[in-house]
C-alpha cells in the first residue's frame, strides 16, 4: 500500500470563547463592589476610559457652558454609557479640577457654614481644609481584639519573658477570642516551659471582657459566671453538661444539678445573659451593605414597575477626542497599535455594561412576573419556579440565568431579596392540582409550630397530616428536614422546653 499526500477541505464549526467574550461571562455574576473595582481596574490601566462622576447643581451651568463651547470649536464625540443606556454628547474633555468649575470659589466657609467655620478658626486649626472636613474621618478608630488585649498585657504583666508568651497567646485568639492553639507548641516555639504558659494564660483570663482566653465554650461562660460570683456547684456542673442542655433534657439536668425546675430555669436564664463570642465585639472591618440592583414598585395600574437601581450601573466615558488627539502624534505603529487596543477594549466595556445592566433587567422583570402573588400576598403565595422556567420565557440559555441571579439583590415592598431567593423547589399537591413552593411549605411549619401549646406539641407525624388535608403532598422526612434547616428543635425537646416553663409558672 502505498503513501501519498492528498489535499482534503473540510468544513467544521466550533465555539471560540475569546478572553473579552470569557470576561463579559464574568461581567454577570459580579457583585456591585466587585463591577466597582474591575471598573476601576480598567479605567487605572486605560488612559481613554474615564468614570463619569454626578455633578452637583452649582456646577451646572459653569460645566453646560464650557460643554457649549466644546461642542462648537472641536470634532469627535465622547460615548457614555451607564449600564441600560447609551448616549452621544458632543463634549470636548473638561477639566474637572475646582478651579475651572468655581472659578471664584466662594471658600470653605460656605461649604461649612458660618457656625463650624467660627469654631475651626477659633481653636487655631489654621488654614480650612481645601474639601471641608468629615466627622467621619475625625472619629477614632475601631480597637482591634489584638490592641486591646494588648494594652491589658501591659498593664498585667510585668516581666518581659511573660509578656512574649502573652503577645504570643494573643496573636493566636480567633475572632471570637478563643485560644483553641496547642499550648505544648507554642512552649516550644517560645522555649518556654508549659507551667509558664499556663500561668501566663490564666492572667490573660482575667482580661477584660470576661470570657477571653478560653479555651472552649464551657470555660468562655464559666469565666463570665466567676466575674458574677455566680459560678457555684450548681452552675459547674450544668456547664461540664451542655450536650444535655443542647438536647433540652432538663430532668438529666435537674438531677445532676440537684435543683428544682424553678431554679434550673434560673440558671438557664443567667447562661442565656452571657456572651458566648466575647471576641466578635472587636472584629475589625465594615461589612457591606447590601445594595438592591433592582427596585419593584406598584404601578398604578395594579402592575409592577421594575427598574435597575442607578447606583450600581457605573458610569464610564470613552474620550474619543483624545484618542485622535494622541493617535495622530503617535512616534511608531506600537504606539498607534497600543491606542488602537485600547480603544477596542474601551468600547467592548461600554457595551458589556449596557448588555449586563439588560440582561439583570430582564431577568428581574420575569422573575417579577412568575411571582407576582408573592409581591401581592406574601410568601404563602411563593410559586415553585427553577432557572430553566425564566430561561425559556426569556430566550436565555439556563447558565446566564445562573450567573444572573448569584448576587444580585431585589428590593420589593416587601423587603429586600436575593434574587435566588424566588427560585423554590416544587412539593406536590394532594390530590392533584398546582403544586407548592418549598418556601411556603416552610413557612407554614413554622407557623404551626409557633402556635402549638405546651400540652398538644406536634410530631413530625401530625405535621405531615395537617399539610395534607390543606393540600400538600409531603413526607415526614422533608417535614423533618425543613423543621431542622430553621432550627426547630425536634417535638419532644420542645415539649420538655415547654412543660418547664409552665411548671416554673413562665
Amino acid at each position: 500500500m502505498g503513501l501519498t499526500a492528498k489535499l482534503q477541505l473540510r468544513q467544521s464549526q466550533s465555539l471560540v470563547m475569546t478572553p473579552q467574550l470569557m470576561q463579559s461571562i464574568k461581567l454577570l455574576q459580579f457583585t456591585h463592589a466587585e463591577l466597582e473595582r474591575f471598573v476601576d481596574e480598567e479605567i487605572e490601566r486605560n488612559p481613554l476610559l474615564d468614570r463619569a462622576e454626578p455633578r452637583d447643581d452649582a456646577a451646572t451651568d459653569q460645566v453646560q457652558k464650557q460643554q457649549d463651547l466644546a461642542e462648537a470649536a472641536s470634532a469627535g464625540d465622547w460615548i457614555e454609557a451607564e449600564g441600560a443606556w447609551t448616549a452621544e454628547a458632543m463634549s470636548d474633555k473638561l477639566d474637572s479640577s475646582l478651579e475651572n468649575v468655581f472659578p471664584d470659589d466662594p471658600g470653605r466657609s460656605e461649604r461649612l457654614g458660618p457656625d463650624l467655620t467660627a469654631q475651626w478658626k477659633s481653636a487655631g486649626a489654621g488654614a480650612m481644609p481645601a474639601e471641608g472636613f468629615d466627622m467621619d474621618d475625625m472619629a477614632a478608630g475601631a480597637i482591634s481584639l489584638r490592641d486591646h488585649v494588648g494594652e491589658q498585657i501591659s498593664f498585667a504583666l510585668a516581666d518581659p519573658a511573660r509578656r512574649l508568651i502573652a503577645r504570643e497567646l494573643a496573636e493566636n485568639l480567633d475572632d471570637d477570642g478563643y485560644m483553641r492553639a496547642d499550648l505544648d507548641e507554642i512552649a516550644a516555639r517560645l522555649g518556654a516551659s508549659g507551667e509558664d504558659v499556663a500561668d501566663v494564660l490564666a492572667v490573660c483570663q482575667t482580661f477584660e471582657p470576661a470570657g477571653l482566653f478560653a479555651r472552649d465554650l464551657a470555660q468562655c461562660l464559666s469565666l463570665q459566671l466567676a466575674q458574677r460570683d455566680r459560678l457555684d456547684p450548681a452552675m459547674q456542673a450544668l456547664l461540664e453538661n451542655l450536650d444535655l442542655l443542647a438536647r433540652r433534657d432538663f430532668a438529666s439536668l435537674r438531677r445532676i444539678c440537684g435543683v428544682e425546675e424553678e431554679d434550673l430555669l434560673d440558671m438557664l436564664a443567667e447562661i442565656r445573659a452571657l456572651d458566648p463570642r466575647p471576641g466578635t465585639r472587636f472584629v475589625g472591618g465594615n461589612a457591606d451593605a447590601i445594595v438592591a440592583d433592582v427596585e419593584v414598585r406598584a404601578a398604578g395600574d395594579g402592575s409592577w414597575t421594575v427598574e435597575l437601581n442607578p447606583e450600581t450601573l457605573p458610569r464610564v466615558l470613552v474620550d474619543h477626542i483624545y484618542f485622535a488627539q494622541v493617535t495622530s502624534h503617535a512616534k511608531d505603529q506600537t504606539e498607534r497599535d497600543f491606542l488602537s487596543e485600547c480603544l477596542q477594549n474601551a468600547n467592548w466595556l461600554t457595551r458589556s455594561l449596557d448588555q449586563r445592566a439588560k440582561t439583570i433587567l430582564k431577568v428581574a422583570s420575569e422573575i417579577v412576573r412568575q411571582q407576582d402573588a408573592f409581591l401581592a400576598h406574601g410568601v404563602r403565595h411563593l410559586r415553585p419556579l427553577n432557572l430553566r422556567t425564566v430561561a425559556d420565557a426569556i430566550g436565555m440559555h439556563e447558565s446566564t440565568v445562573s450567573r444572573v441571579t448569584a448576587n444580585k439583590y431585589m428590593l420589593t415592598p416587601r423587603g429586600v431579596f436575593e434574587l435566588r431567593y424566588f427560585f423554590t423547589a416544587s412539593i406536590a399537591a394532594a390530590g392533584g392540582g398546582e403544586a407548592h413552593s418549598s418556601e411556603a411549605v416552610r413557612d407554614r411549619i413554622r407557623e404551626m409550630i409557633d402556635g402549638e401549646k405546651p400540652a398538644d406539641v406536634l410530631s413530625d407525624d401530625v405535621i405531615v397530616d395537617m399539610l395534607r388535608k390543606s393540600g400538600v403532598d409531603i413526607a415526614r422526612r422533608t417535614v423533618a428536614k425543613y423543621r431542622e434547616s430553621m432550627n426547630i428543635p425536634s417535638s419532644v425537646q420542645r415539649r420538655r422546653e415547654k412543660r418547664a416553663r409552665v411548671s416554673a409558672g413562665r
